[in-house]
């Protein structure tokens, strides 16, 4: 009987997390509090750094020049987010900034797609070597393309123009590597079940692959987006005049004649990120989905 009863006793199921892998810190409460207190310290340590920027942009530069490592050391004020608001135009350079963002983000995308399609798929000659330069050019650092792509700018007269700024941030090779590795995983008996429906390779593009690609396709645009935003560079140098700067390059225009103003400087940094902050806090899960199911993140 108790042999019986030992036989239909069911088996203990062991811990799993969220997405039913095992538990890879053990069972039990205390790996869970040591996986929490680390995940609360380097939250930590990644928020320090804006907790500081914080505190030295709502403080007086006088106050600021005092002796001592305490980032409070005055009265509140919000003098510093006064004076760039003033001084700058930052509802235009923030309009341009957004602009600027979603046309690179929107045609790099379109360009990269097909590309990496074309890769994917494709059987012409050369493919293996075209290949190879794109994989290439991702080592090719971007200081080095600033000087024949000025000249170029202004072989065009596109210098001061949306043109200029947008144009040389579509070409993104490593999107294009990226995009194309996850079209090898695509199955492609889907592919081939729509051509013998009469598809065209196009109409199986955009209604077979890119729908499967929707993770990645969301992931790359992200990476875009935050990198055409934060740009500083190249907008610094193709841009002249003021009503077409973007925003990180019109808050670095807005100094003080004294020399740096640490309040404004920090003042200046939030307001650049806080577009992107926001961003992220709206479609956090969604960007964190995209990311983790692309595997981009541990890779």
């Amino acid at each position: 009987m108790s042999a019986t009863a030992t036989t239909l006793r069911p088996r203990r199921r062991t811990p799993r997390d969220a997405t039913g892998s095992p538990l890879l810190l053990g069972h039990g409460r205390l790996p869970r509090v040591l996986a929490g207190t680390a995940l609360v310290v380097l939250a930590a340590v990644w928020l320090l750094p804006f907790v500081w920027a914080l505190a030295t942009s709502v403080q007086s530069e006088q106050d600021l020049s005092k002796p001592g490592l305490s980032p409070f050391k005055g009265a509140f004020t919000l003098e510093a987010y006064r004076e760039i608001l003033e001084r700058g135009n930052v509802s235009v350079w923030a309009f341009n900034s957004f602009l600027i963002a979603a046309l690179v983000t929107v045609i790099t995308v379109a360009v990269s797609t097909l590309a990496a399609y074309g890769f994917s798929r494709g059987t012409f000659r050369g493919r293996k070597a075209l290949l190879a330069v794109t994989v290439a050019a991702i080592m090719v650092p971007p200081q080095l393309l600033v000087v024949p792509l000025f000249r170029q700018m202004l072989l065009f007269d596109l210098v001061d123009t949306y043109a200029a700024v947008i144009l040389p941030q579509v070409v993104a090779p490593m999107m294009v590597f990226i995009l194309k590795r996850f079209f090898d995983g695509v199955p492609r008996e889907l592919e081939e079940a729509a051509r013998i429906d009469g598809a065209s390779e196009f109409r199986v593009f955009r209604s077979v692959v890119l729908p499967l690609s929707r993770p990645i396709v969301a992931a790359v645009s992200i990476f875009v987006f935050i990198g055409a935003w934060n740009n500083f560079m190249w907008p610094f140098i193709v841009t002249n005049d003021p009503d077409l700067m973007t925003l990180p390059v019109g808050l670095a225009t807005v100094k003080d004649a004294y020399g740096i103003q640490y309040a404004q400087a920090m003042a200046s940094a939030l307001l650049a990120a806080l577009p992107l902050i926001v961003v992220f806090l709206l479609f956090q899960r969604r960007i964190v989905n995209s990311v983790a199911t692309t595997g981009l993140g541990g890779s």
